[in-house]
């Protein structure tokens, strides 16, 4: 069966022009690797065979070999970027690019023919999905019968010879690469296993692994710091120190940080830590800040929902009656903002579908029932309880109740 190569970046991964986190792992399984397999092609993405974060022998030898390569440039991953350029100037053709229809394309790959998709951010959704399918399934049938050049150095270089690795040599990588499950990829399917499970304990070790394997990655750095804090296998206080620690190979502190899934973990991290030690005002304020950087960047229910959340928690606290007065009416404003960006999201006809539905239900039922909506409230417990969430998402919903239900107090 001839053999389809996807370079792409994986876990979720952010747009810094846009501010936008996609989740790539989706734009994969929902739409790359359906489609690759209905054209009748065994796919590999670069994790499932990457052993480390360096470029090895092996992915050399599948970007040179392999008899149809995909690259999806969304968020312009450097890696992904970098290989489509070996791609490109080690075979002439059958290659595809792809990416997600926002944000502008960089001068240099614009004037490829690129396949676009449409992209929620945190899903994408049924309709798309099966459109995409369908269209790359034809795309790809299409480039592996005409053969017709796509590599912008061959088709401006004329002459030029594409290299051949030998034929035995590329078959023993194959083999040696199928009997092979010490992948990243094994890595991080089974620590979301274990994040499934609540076992956040052997989570944290899965991710820290794959963060040792992928240098620099900020998506695993990002789960192995949120596990960490979720460990309740350690104290409170040294779990979410170690998170704190583990956060900070990003340097959310940089005000040039930019990834809303940084911003979000460590106003996390210092809103429990706040929780555990009251008279550490500090804490709370670096939550407000982190939180609030988080959502103005990305207009995101999570980050909102914590931002408002800790704006209560300082109004609680303030010994000053026009603050306190200021810090719920904006508390409240940030609410209504969250309630106005899910109504937008409702538009979408795949909306019920999205894998992330039944954190925007508990979004929508904090906030209603912090602002004495009780009727609405009720509909979007009922709606979050209707999906039947883990134990884990259980907890997280009544611990932010509760929290308000002190504050009404």
């Amino acid at each position: 069966m001839p053999l389809c190569f996807v370079i792409m970046g994986y876990g979720k991964k952010t747009d810094p022009a846009l501010g936008k986190t996609y989740d790539l792992d989706k734009t994969y399984h929902n739409i790359i690797k359906p489609a690759v397999e209905n054209a009748g092609f065994t796919c590999v993405r670069s994790d499932e065979i990457l052993n480390s974060g360096i470029i090895d022998k092996n992915m050399y030898a599948l970007l040179i070999h392999a008899d149809l390569c995909i690259a999806d440039i969304t968020t312009f991953n450097p890696n992904a970027i970098y290989e489509l350029g070996i791609r490109h100037a080690a075979k002439p053709f059958s290659t595809i690019v792809m990416k997600e229809r926002e944000g502008n394309i960089p001068f240099d790959i614009n004037h490829n023919s690129i396949f676009m998709y449409s992209h929620m951010g945190e899903d994408i959704g049924v309709t798309e999905s099966e459109r995409c399918i369908k269209d790359l399934t034809d795309l790809i049938l299409e480039v592996n019968r005409t053969k017709e050049t796509d590599s912008p150095l061959f088709h401006h270089i004329r002459g030029m010879t594409p290299y051949i690795l030998p034929e035995i040599e590329y078959s023993q990588i194959i083999k040696d690469l199928a009997e092979k499950n010490s992948s990243v990829f094994a890595l991080v399917e089974n620590a979301k296993r274990e994040m499934s499970a609540s076992n956040f304990h052997a989570a944290a070790g899965l991710w820290q692994r794959a963060s040792d394997r992928v240098e620099n990655d900020a998506y695993y750095i990002q789960q192995w710091a949120l596990c960490t804090y979720k460990d309740k296998t350690e104290s409170p206080n040294i779990a979410l120190n170690n998170a704190l620690t583990i956060i900070s190979k990003l340097d959310p502190e940089n005000w040039n940080t930019t990834d809303p899934e940084t911003l979000g973990i460590t106003g996390a991290i210092y809103k429990r830590m706040w929780e555990n030690n009251k008279i550490a005002t500090d804490y709370l304020d670096k939550a407000i800040e982190y939180y609030r950087r988080g959502f103005t960047i990305k207009q995101d229910y999570y980050n909102g929902e914590n931002y408002a959340l800790c704006l209560d928690f300082k109004s609680e606290i303030s010994t000053d009656p026009t603050e306190k007065i200021s810090l719920r009416y904006v508390a409240n404003v940030v609410r209504k903002e969250i309630i106005k960006i899910v109504e937008k999201l409702k538009n979408d006809e795949d909306f019920e579908k999205r894998s992330d539905l039944i954190w925007i239900y508990a979004t929508l039922a904090n906030c209603y029932f912090a602002m004495d909506d009780l009727e609405n409230f009720q509909i979007y417990k009922d709606k979050f309880y209707g999906l039947n969430p883990e134990p884990w998402q259980i907890e997280t919903f009544e611990d932010g109740i509760k929290h308000l239900e002190k504050l009404e107090k």
